[in-house]
């Protein structure tokens, strides 16, 4: 893009290839989510858990992480925990505030989910470094 503000054609057309690619590798993950039963929010908890501070996770930490309403969170949480692959640890400090945990069938999802991720990433990595050139 230039400096000035004023766009090109290969702006746009970068724009459009980068939007798309991440689309695509969007769908990617909507699918192989599904492939495990999880939905596209769920993976993404798991993950959000996985990657954070043990002491930072928490239902307000995965509301900000998946930019969604508190109670949406607590929601999602709370079919997560049905399907047995997060648990609820209270806080000795302030019994309403839990720290959630990945359960070990979560663990074992999340890494399997995780390295078809990665692999799809690194695939990906040479088209975005390209894209990433023109902006």
């Amino acid at each position: 893009m230039t400096r000035s503000g004023s766009l090109t054609d290969q702006d746009y057309v970068a724009l459009a290839e980068f939007r798309h690619t991440l689309r695509r590798f969007q769908a990617f993950s909507e699918s192989k989510a599904a492939e495990v039963g999880l939905t596209p929010q769920q993976h993404q908890a798991l993950l959000a858990i996985r990657a954070a501070s043990p002491e930072e996770v928490t239902v307000g930490y995965i509301a900000q992480r998946l930019v969604m309403k508190p109670h949406s969170a607590s929601g999602l949480i709370d079919r997560l925990e049905v399907l047995e692959l997060v648990t609820r640890q209270e806080t000795t400090s302030d019994r309403r505030r839990s720290i959630l945990q990945l359960t070990d069938k979560a663990e074992v999802l999340l890494a399997s989910l995780s390295e078809t991720h990665r692999d799809e990433v690194i695939r990906l990595k040479p088209l975005l470094v390209d894209l990433l050139k023109w902006l």
